[in-house]
């Protein structure tokens, strides 16, 4: 929201993220089975009214359509309205409507909505599998944290110019992305023109899934794939050894926001284990609350089911650089 509209998030309910995760809603749970396919399937559906007995997919679609169109105009319009009274924070929709005296306003709302949605859940998953990796690998936390402390030292947070200096934290930002990516089918793609692959005809049109779930579990590249390794992605050295993140798509349909995504997660991950100790939350009698690592929703974006853990400072110093970062 910040980078594409200038505009700063203060709060979990805000305005613009609930309008966000409203129409990403309604694109993963329930358009992309209720409407888009069955209307792709029977097209002749599209022209049916939508008062018809079993039309409610097609009233759903309509309810989407408005949905989707505010979070692309709203932020928009923020925007517009505050270059006109003269204030406003910089962005990227502010730089492009002043790039030139008569600026395409609709490619400029649609580039900037597929930014602001596709951040929307995406980059939260894999936060949030983190955060449950963390709390059940304790040995994991304290190799990050020494390793962090060794460069960083404990008077400042991590920051980009450190993370080529800090491989292990590297390879547990690898590895939660390979362990749990966040969309395990990535997008579906059509085929430009006829194709063979390995035997197999596509005709052009065709649609192709890319299945990165079972790519992240391929034992041969990834032995014991099911647990979370960090250093599976490290040589004899402590170096990084493999720079490939598939979570991130193939090809000339790779994901466009790999780089703020990229930046977004590495940046939380080794800033929280800076001033973080993660741990298993407790229940009344002190024992330790389990979490199911398997317990994701089955959307298009995959989204942990809410868990407890505990998440605590590791020091006074630590306390010091979250109160001064805020």
């Amino acid at each position: 929201m910040s980078t594409m509209y200038g505009y700063e998030v203060r709060q979990a309910d805000d305005v613009y993220v609930d309008l966000a995760e409203k129409a990403l809603g309604a694109l993963e749970n329930d358009a992309m089975t209720q409407g888009t396919i069955v209307m792709t399937i029977l097209p002749f559906l599209c022209h049916i009214p939508t008062w018809m007995p079993g039309a409610g997919f097609k009233r759903f679609a309509l309810e989407s359509a408005e949905t989707l169109q505010r979070m692309r105009e709203d932020p928009f319009q923020f925007v517009k309205k505050n270059l006109e009274n003269g204030f406003g924070n910089p962005c990227m929709v502010s730089d492009l409507l002043k790039s030139s005296d008569d600026p395409d306003e609709e490619v400029i709302k649609n580039v900037a909505g597929v930014a602001y949605a596709a951040a929307a859940d995406t980059a939260t998953s894999s936060l949030l599998s983190f955060t449950a990796a963390m709390a059940l690998h304790p040995a994991v936390v304290k190799k990050c944290q020494v390793e962090i402390d060794l460069i960083v030292g404990n008077q400042r947070l991590p920051i980009f110019e450190d993370r080529q200096s800090l491989p292990y934290v590297e390879a547990v930002y690898r590895e939660v992305m390979r362990w749990r990516p966040a969309i395990p089918l990535s997008l579906p793609h059509a085929v430009i023109d006829d194709d063979v692959y390995e035997g197999y005809f596509i005709p052009k049109g065709a649609t192709v899934v890319a299945n990165i779930w079972a790519m992240t579990r391929d034992p041969t590249r990834y032995p014991d794939p099911e647990l979370f390794k960090p250093e599976r992605f490290l040589d004899a050295e402590g170096n990084i050894c493999d720079d490939t993140i598939l979570a991130y798509g193939f090809g000339r349909r790779i994901c466009p926001g790999r780089y703020m995504g990229d930046a977004t997660v590495w940046a939380f991950i080794a800033r929280s284990l800076a001033v973080f100790d993660f741990a298993l939350a407790k229940d009344a009698s002190g024992n330790p609350i389990p979490i199911d690592v398997d317990d994701y929703t089955d959307n298009l974006i995959s989204l942990p089911k809410p868990f407890k853990c505990s998440i605590t400072p590791r020091s006074e110093a630590a306390i010091h650089l979250i109160s001064s970062s805020e």
